[in-house]
């Protein structure tokens, strides 16, 4: 670990400053768009924007990055970020805002795919497992301490909008004077989305809603918080308690993952995500109820992602699982343009508890039709499932590739040690090798 830090801090400490710059610039909005008058319904216009503008380049980005290289579509993408920051102070106009947003999200998916390309590169085969858990950690690490900052200076003047720019300029040094080029990103062929949806009509459904559910706790939580009447620091601590929530329950959730039935622990998370998010639509004026739905929110929500990608891998054959990635990336995306503007609508016609109430609504929906679905086909035995691995559920395509690569190293790690065990078994009963029955290889349909 100590040299995989020593090959990649200045890669990490620059995407630290770069999630912070992402993580405060939603929640900032929020507070500025009330102070400026916006309504409910006007911010999800503007917070939608976002998710769009990252839909459409996270596929386009690799060809950008063969046409120009790594460094000027980062240094490009990078500057046009730290100049919105500035703008969004001096043009408060919710058309503005939302167009802006469609920019810095068009940005920072390519921005992205640049760094998490870097960071593989800089990973060796043996480590890379430990790369990905600390890329995704420093992420979310990086928003969190984010909401901190919400604190420092007055979020109806200038301040709060010069530090995330100044954080996303600096963020340019250590990640720019520490790389070497890498490797082009190669673009698969996605998978048709009916395709995708007979081998697992869960993933599909499920991957869908919980795009809408990412989307509206990444994108609407500070504007919840000020249409219920909460303080800043109280905005910056719900919002901080999302991503907390989802960096405490990623290993358990992975780890369970590999041991029980995936539809079982997806319905198990999701009734549960969907009584907290009742809890927190009930709980009125009891503001520590609020903050601790939010943390059990984020604690379904960010592990979630990772278990419906394994889920649905577990029906695919090997050749297939590279081109459903796109499919599942894609439905991810158009679930999340769709969150904010659900929100909005539903906060302008109920009132700030409509917040919770979509999410409830979301994940009861994924629970319910996970139910359905174990009625449907029998579970994948624990032991022939494809491995979890972590990808966050605002992945590019190429971090998204490489946790698959890596899933697919774990998976025939586990097959391989699987077969020595049985083997050393037998030969210690004294019996020859029980072979293998047909079809129960990497590759058989399930």
């Amino acid at each position: 670990m100590l040299g995989l830090l020593r090959n990649t801090w200045a890669l990490l400490f620059g995407m630290l400053l770069l999630m912070m710059g992402n993580g405060m610039q939603g929640s900032l909005l929020g507070i500025r768009g009330a102070i400026e008058g916006f309504s409910a319904g006007e911010m999800s216009l503007v917070m939608s924007g976002y998710f769009l503008g990252f839909l459409i380049m996270s596929r386009a980005a690799p060809g950008m990055i063969r046409r120009v290289g790594h460094v000027r579509v980062f240094a490009a993408m990078g500057s046009i970020i730290s100049a919105v920051f500035i703008l969004y102070a001096a043009i408060p106009n919710v058309w503005a805002w939302g167009l802006m947003r469609v920019v810095v999200g068009t940005c920072f998916a390519a921005v992205y795919v640049v760094a998490e390309s870097w960071f593989n590169d800089s990973a060796t085969n043996e480590n890379r497992g430990k790369a990905l858990s600390l890329y995704m950690t420093t992420q979310m690490l990086g928003v969190i301490s984010a909401q901190a900052l919400l604190n420092l200076a007055d979020p109806g003047g200038y301040l709060l909008f010069v530090l995330i720019s100044v954080a996303v300029s600096l963020s340019f040094a250590p990640i720019l004077l520490s790389v070497s080029p890498a490797p082009v990103h190669q673009t698969t062929k996605p998978m048709s989305l009916r395709a995708l949806f007979r081998a697992s009509p869960l993933g599909v459904v499920g991957t869908v809603f919980l795009g809408a559910v990412f989307s509206a706790i990444f994108g609407m939580s500070s504007v919840y918080g000020t249409a219920a009447g909460l303080s800043v620091a109280e905005i910056s601590i719900f919002v901080a308690l999302i991503y907390v929530g989802g960096l405490v329950s990623q290993f358990p959730v992975g780890w369970l993952s590999d041991r029980m039935d995936r539809r079982r622990l997806i319905l198990i998370m999701t009734a549960v995500g969907a009584a907290g998010a009742l809890a927190g639509a009930l709980a009125g004026g009891f503001v520590w109820v609020v903050l601790g739905m939010a943390a059990v929110i984020g604690g379904v929500a960010n592990p979630l992602y990772s278990l419906l990608i394994a889920h649905t891998n577990d029906y695919l054959e090997a050749d297939d699982r590279a081109a459903a990635s796109g499919g599942i990336l894609f439905l991810n995306g158009v679930g999340a343009v769709g969150g904010p503007l659900a929100v909005g609508a539903l906060m302008e016609t109920f009132g700030p508890w409509a917040f919770f109430g979509f999410v409830t609504a979301m994940f009861a929906a994924i629970a319910g039709y996970a139910a359905w679905r174990m009625t449907r086909r029998p579970a994948v035995a624990p032991d022939d499932t494809f491995a979890y691995t972590l990808v966050a559920p605002g992945a590019t395509p190429v971090a998204a590739d490489y946790a698959l690569e890596l899933a697919e190293e774990k998976t025939e790690a586990a097959a391989v040690a699987a077969d020595d065990a049985d083997e050393a078994a037998a030969e210690a009963e004294g019996e020859p090798r029980r072979p293998e029955p047909a079809g129960a290889g990497d590759d058989a349909p399930r």
